[in-house]
Parts: structure tokens; C-alpha cells; sequence
């Protein structure tokens, strides 16, 4: 036998030897036996009883926290229903230890987890087909088409074939089923019951559903009487488990997969560490990386298994974490590889407290600390105000091309450009400091088409027209661009993916094509687009088509606003319209009609 006690134990791997040693070490053992010593010479020195002994005593010093199939993966195999609990006294995990190692040692001369038991003095299918054999070809056929088949005929079609009743052909089956167990309970059964045995041990905890094709040569022989190859029918034998997405597993699927998941909740491990954690709940380490990249919501990485939740934003922090460095978002989506658009990562990047906009095209985590990236315009007053109010523009272009990746030219147009002037010593400095900010007629509260989300942002609702479809500009309303902190004659340029967008501002605010990101919503007329700039001068948008027909009035108007979840009631839907223009929480209906009039929304007062 090459088994080690820490290869049928992976506590012991992970545990750290200060602990280990002092416990473990025995005086008719060398030092670091658990691990250096095959199990039957370690039993064959100082006995079964005492390798079992200081193996509880470990267990009781450093793993009561743990259900004993997590200490000794083997005992959910032999003992399933105690594999499921703590560790309770020290005589009864003494004697469940004692069990599992007196079975290992009475195997065959090798490893019992490669090996399979000596070849008996017939072959197995052999033994098999006895079973069959003195059936009629009824029973035979129906235990082929049902029992053992791998899509099972119903007990109808059964009938009809047979020209009996459904009840005549569950009693069949019922009987034979008992034939089958009267036989495994025989002796000689008993070369098959070794195998079954042998084959536990080898699948472990979860293993492909194929790997059970493969673990013998004899499981591919067709059974004679039953024309199925044998696998199918050592597959019934194996109760307690289940086969779930092309895997064998032990137990409960769910159950398993959980536990999994529950390994990475605090984030990126490296693949080779996550093997050896994975291998303490059963999982052979062979098959260890194929059932890390099966479970629902984990991945392998890069080289690490990481959380996998839906959200394209917990998806984008495991790239980023993993990386260990900032990425552009075409970099993002490139890693994540699945079918999320650019411009909704680049908004969800900007809108998360989870990432930091680190250069004028990367991210990186928050968590990570740095100067975020605000934009050009942006970043050029942060420099005169550090500075105390005045600047050199060399000055501020050492600065910001030697930390971004902007060049020269970029920061010496915009720092010549709206929004900055020159002093009497040729420095510049923010243009009207001196002067309160520009105040419109209208607050955005009270612009039309104009909508406030839960985290507090104003959003803009473009209504999607063949002019926009072209590529032509479009106005937009005062209210909305002073608060995006703009002023007569001032101009604001936002940044998309596709390019910039220049908002400007002479008789009326008006913002340039918004054409390449309707091209990338694969938007249509009708269709609608909500749109913001974020403090780092990031164009935010959202789309959404136009309502389908036949939508409630009530629901239409909410699809104005951005809303399109069900509301229970009319009050609901009246309390989300108000919040979202402005009004305060429990604003009567009245008040919110009223507040709709002034700001000119009649296209949604019309379904109200």
C-alpha cells in the first residue's frame, strides 16, 4: 500500500505541522510518519488501534469544527450518515477511524484508490448474466427497457407491449429488483459486492459520469443476457449517488457544490491551493480542476478559481482581482469572454464604488487606493487647485502626461480652451472662480424628461429619432446641463467607448452624434436612451425599447421614466413616478400630476 494517513486524510495537509507534530509524533514512528510512511507498514509498527488513536486525538485538538466526511473523506462512503456530523466523543470517532482503516487493510497488496480488487476465479459479466439467466424474456426485456436503460420505457408502453396492466408490469418489476438484491446479498455476490467497494473509493466525492465507463475494462463488456453494456447495470448498485450535468456525486448535488462555493467566498485562490482545498471534500485531485470548472458561479481564471456570481460587475472585480492590475474595459470583456456589450461594462465600471477609473482607458478595484482619473478638463483644474488657484501650463502638463496617458497636445488644447483663462503673469487659472455658478430657470427637477435613479444620479430620456439614427445632434434642456455644471458658452466633452461626445453651449445646449451608441444598443426609432456624465466625464447611458403593445397605460407611463418591473397597485406606481421626478416620499397624486404639468411631461400624464 503507497497511502499515506494524510492521503486519506487532507486535514492533515493544510494543518500546520506546530500543531501536528506534538500530537501525532509516536515514539515507534520516524518523524513526519502521516506522510512519509505507507499506512500498512505505520499499522504494521505500532498497531491499527494507535494510528487510529492519535488520529482522534488530532481531531479532537484541531477539527471539531469539522463534519468527520471532511476529515476523512473515505468515512461518507462506509459510514454516510455519522460522515455527516461533528465529532462528537473521543471513543466514538476512535472506533469509526478503526473501521475505515481495518477495511484499507484488508484489501489486496497496493493502492486501493488505483488498484481494483484481485481479478475472481470467473469473470464478473459472467456472474452477472447468472442472475438473468433463469428469467423469462419478459422479465429479461424488462429489465433491460426499465431497470437498466438509459432512457427507461414507462409502464404504459410496457403494457401495450405485453398486453398486461400497468400493475402487472410494476409487479414485475418490484420482483425483480428483489431477485437482484437476494442475489447481492449471497456469496456469491461477493467478488461483485469487493468491486463496488474498490469502485466507491475510487470515484470519491464527484468524478464525470464517464470515468465510471472507464474505471475497468469489464464495464464496457456487453451483458449476454441483457444486451446492455455492464457499466449500467454496476451503475443502480452505487446508491447515494446521483448524476447531475454528466458527473457522478455522491450525497446531495447541491449540497456538494455549495460546500464548493463556499471555498472562494473571500475571492481568487490559486488553482494548485484550490485542488488540495477541493480534495478535503472528496474530489479526486485528477478530476479536481474539471469539477471546479463545472460548479455553477465558480471559474477557473487565469490560473485561479474565482467567485462567479450573474452580475457583470462582481464578474469584472474577479478579473481585476486576479489581474492584480488596472484594464481597459475592452481588456475586461475580453477576460470575462461572455456576451456583455462593451458600453454596459464601461457604465457599470464607472457607476460601481467597487472600481476606480485609474487612467483615461483603465480600471482598477477601489480597495486598490490611487488618484481617480476624472478627464482631461477635469484633471487640469484639480492641478490649479493644488496649486492655489493659478498654474503654469507646463507645469500642468509635466504633470498629467508624466501619471496619464494623455498627450501633450490634448492638455495644452483644453487648458486654451472654454472654462479656463490667462492671468497677468501668463498662468491660467479656472475661467469666472470669482463669480457664483450659473443658475437656470428651470432646476433639473422641474426639466422635462428629466429622471432621478435610486443612487441619486439625473438622467437624461433621449427619445430615439430618425435624426439621431443619422448621426445629427440634438438639443438638450438647460435644466439637465447645468447640472452637469455647464454655463453659456461653456462645453463639456463626455467620453464613450466609440468616442467623445461635445456638449456645447451658445444659443442652447445642444450635444453632438450620439449615433455609434445607438449602433452598439442596436437602437431603433422609438426605441429610448437615458443618458448622464459621470463626475470623470464618462457619457453613462441606458437603453430601452420601445413599450410593447398592448402594455397597461399605468405601466407605460413608468416605461417612460426607466422603470419596467410590475407594480402592484396604482399608488405604487404613482410613489416611483414622484420619487423619480423629484417629489418627496409619499407625494399625494394630485401633487404628482401637478408636478408633471409644470415640467411639460404630457406624454406621461396622457396614461395617468
Amino acid at each position: 500500500m503507497n497511502l499515506s494517513l494524510s492521503d486519506i486524510v487532507p486535514s492533515l495537509r493544510w494543518t500546520a505541522p506546530s500543531q501536528v507534530e506534538p500530537i501525532a509524533s509516536d515514539p515507534g514512528l520516524p518523524d513526519a510518519w502521516w506522510q512519509a510512511l505507507p499506512l500498512d507498514r505505520a499499522c504494521a509498527a505500532v498497531g491499527t488501534e494507535r494510528v487510529a488513536s492519535r488520529l482522534a486525538d488530532l481531531t479532537t485538538a484541531c477539527w471539531g469544527h469539522l463534519v468527520l466526511g471532511d476529515i476523512m473523506p473515505l468515512l461518507r462512503f462506509t459510514n454516510p450518515v455519522e460522515s455527516q456530523q461533528l465529532p462528537g466523543g473521543r471513543e466514538s470517532v476512535l472506533q469509526l477511524f478503526s473501521g475505515v482503516l481495518d477495511k484499507l487493510l484488508e484489501t489486496e497488496s497496493g493502492d486501493p484508490v488505483s488498484t481494483p480488487p484481485a481479478v475472481p476465479e470467473r469473470p464478473l459479466p459472467e456472474l452477472v448474466d447468472e442472475v438473468f439467466a433463469r428469467l423469462d424474456d419478459r422479465q429479461r426485456a424488462i429489465a433491460r427497457d426499465r431497470l437498466y436503460a438509459e432512457q427507461r420505457a414507462t409502464l404504459d408502453e410496457l403494457a401495450q407491449r405485453f398486453s398486461v396492466t400497468r400493475e402487472r408490469i410494476r409487479q414485475i418489476e418490484r420482483d425483480l429488483r428483489d431477485h437482484v438484491d437476494a442475489w447481492l446479498s449471497s456469496q456469491d455476490a461477493a467478488p461483485l459486492s469487493a468491486h463496488l467497494s474498490w469502485l466507491r473509493t475510487r470515484l470519491g466525492s464527484a468524478v464525470p459520469a464517464d470515468d465510471l465507463t472507464a474505471a475497468v475494462p469489464w464495464h464496457r463488456t456487453e451483458l449476454a443476457t441483457l444486451g446492455i453494456p455492464a457499466w449500467r447495470f454496476v451503475r443502480t448498485l452505487l446508491t447515494g449517488y446521483e448524476q447531475v450535468d454528466g458527473w457522478l456525486i455522491a450525497g446531495g448535488a447541491d449540497e456538494l457544490r455549495e460546500k464548493t462555493r463556499g471555498l472562494f467566498t473571500d475571492g481568487p485562490v490559486p488553482l494548485a491551493e484550490a485542488i488540495v482545498m477541493v480534495s478535503q471534500l472528496g474530489v479526486r485531485e485528477d478530476v479536481a480542476e474539471r469539477w471546479l470548472a463545472a460548479v455553477p458561479h465558480l471559474r477557473v481564471l487565469e490560473g485561479h478559481v474565482v467567485p462567479w456570481p450573474r452580475s457583470v460587475n462582481d464578474k469584472a472585480e474577479a478579473v481585476l482581482a486576479v489581474a492584480g492590475m488596472p484594464l481597459s474595459p475592452e481588456e475586461i470583456q475580453t477576460r470575462i469572454g461572455e456576451d456583455y456589450s462593451l458600453v454596459g461594462i464601461r457604465n457599470q465600471l464607472t457607476a460601481d464604488e467597487r472600481f476606480l477609473r485609474l487612467d483615461r482607458n483603465k480600471y482598477g478595484l477601489t480597495r486598490w487606493g490611487g488618484e481617480e482619473y476624472l478627464g482631461i478638463r477635469e484633471m487640469i483644474a484639480r492641478e490649479i487647485q493644488r496649486a492655489g488657484g493659478e498654474a503654469s501650463v507646463n507645469t500642468i502638463v509635466t504633470s498629467l502626461t508624466s501619471r496619464y496617458e494623455v498627450s501633450e497636445s490634448s492638455v495644452r488644447a483644453y487648458a486654451g480652451g472654454p472654462g479656463f483663462e490667462r492671468t497677468q503673469r501668463g498662468w491660467i487659472r479656472v475661467a469666472g472662480a470669482e463669480q457664483g455658478e450659473y443658475q437656470p430657470r428651470r432646476d433639473v427637477s422641474m426639466t422635462r424628461r428629466c429622471f432621478r435613479s435610486r443612487d441619486g444620479r439625473w438622467w437624461h430620456r433621449v427619445d430615439v429619432n430618425a435624426e439621431h439614427l443619422r448621426g445629427s445632434g440634438s438639443p438638450l434642456p438647460t435644466g439637465f446641463a447645468a447640472h452637469l455644471g455647464m454655463a453659456p458658452g461653456g462645453q463639456l466633452t463626455a467620453s464613450t467607448a466609440s468616442g467623445e461626445v461635445v456638449i456645447s453651449w451658445h444659443n442652447q445646449p445642444t450635444m453632438g452624434s450620439i449615433r455609434p451608441v445607438l449602433a452598439e444598443y442596436n437602437a431603433a426609432e422609438g426605441d429610448h436612451v437615458f443618458l448622464t456624465v459621470s463626475d470623470g466625464g464618462e457619457l453613462l447611458t441606458r437603453f430601452l425599447p420601445a413599450s410593447p403593445p398592448g402594455l397597461p397605460t399605468l405601466n407605460r407611463a413608468l416605461h417612460l421614466i426607466g422603470y419596467t418591473a410590475p407594480v402592484a397597485s396604482e399608488a405604487e406606481g404613482l410613489r416611483l413616478i414622484g420619487a423619480r421626478i423629484g417629489l418627496p416620499d409619499g407625494a399625494a397624486r394630485d401633487e404628482v400630476l401637478t408636478r408633471l404639468r409644470e415640467r411639460g411631461d404630457r406624454d406621461i400624464l396622457t396614461f395617468l
